[in-house]
Order: structure tokens, then C-alpha cells, then sequence
């Protein structure tokens, strides 16, 4: 279960780029709907990131990752708009926030990862210290 969200962030990503690169969008409306969709591009990295984390501690659920990465990046998207129309910077206060999530998230799955491989050599040279030489 580990795997399904970076799956999924890949498969979004490809998918995202095709779709960029195959579409005929001027110039100006790219620039309108940029704001939005960065944002929600981060808060969709920051849930895969997130579930990843999860999956990495044993805590996985595809369910909540599934709402999560719906509700987080329609917010995230809702929320710049909103700021938009009432003339408050909110896609700057929630980059702020996604991109300390991000860089938090990233910071615990190398740790996770790092003291797994520690452990592993640890037990690697236990089991070889623990073996009578031969001869």
C-alpha cells in the first residue's frame, strides 16, 4: 500500500503534462488559472507526500488518502480564489503552510528511511559477529 500514493502522484503528474502540452490554452487564460493550480498542485504533492509518510509508518489508509487529496486540493484552489475576489493574499499564506508541510514531510520519510537502513546494518553486523569463524 506504500507504493499507491507515489503511483498515483506520478500517474497525476504525466497525466497533468500531456494534458498541458496536448491542449491549445492562450497565453492569458493560463496566466488566470495558474494562481489555482499551482496551489492545488501543492496541496496534491503535500498528500502524496503525507501518505506516503503514512505508509512508511504502517498508518495507511486509501480512504482518507483518497478524500484527503480530493478536499486538500479544492480548498487549497477555493481558498486562492477566495482570496482573489476578496482581496486578500491567501495563495501566498497557503504556500507558506503546503510548502512547510512539504519540506516536513519529505524531512520525516528520509529519516524513516535512513534509520530503516541503520537498523538493517546494525542487524547485518550483529548476525555476522554472531557467527563462529571457520576453521
Amino acid at each position: 500500500m506504500t507504493a499507491l500514493p507515489a503511483v498515483g502522484l506520478c500517474i497525476g503528474f504525466i497525466i497533468g503534462v500531456l494534458l498541458f502540452t496536448q491542449a491549445n490554452i492562450s497565453g492569458e487564460l493560463a496566466s488566470v488559472y495558474a494562481p489555482y493550480l499551482s496551489l492545488a498542485a501543492l496541496a496534491g504533492v503535500d498528500t502524496a507526500l503525507g501518505g506516503i509518510r503514512a505508509g512508511l509508518q504502517g498508518q495507511f489508509q486509501d480512504d482518507i488518502f483518497a478524500s484527503g487529496f480530493v478536499l486538500n486540493t479544492l480548498t487549497a484552489a477555493g481558498l486562492a480564489y477566495l482570496g482573489d475576489k476578496i482581496g486578500v493574499d491567501l495563495f501566498l499564506a497557503a504556500v507558506v503552510a503546503l510548502g512547510g508541510r512539504v519540506f516536513l514531510n519529505i524531512s520525516i520519510i528520509r529519516r524513516h528511511i535512513l534509520s530503516r537502513r541503520t537498523l538493517r546494518r546494525a542487524e547485518a553486523a550483529s548476525s555476522d559477529a554472531e557467527q563462529p569463524a571457520p576453521g
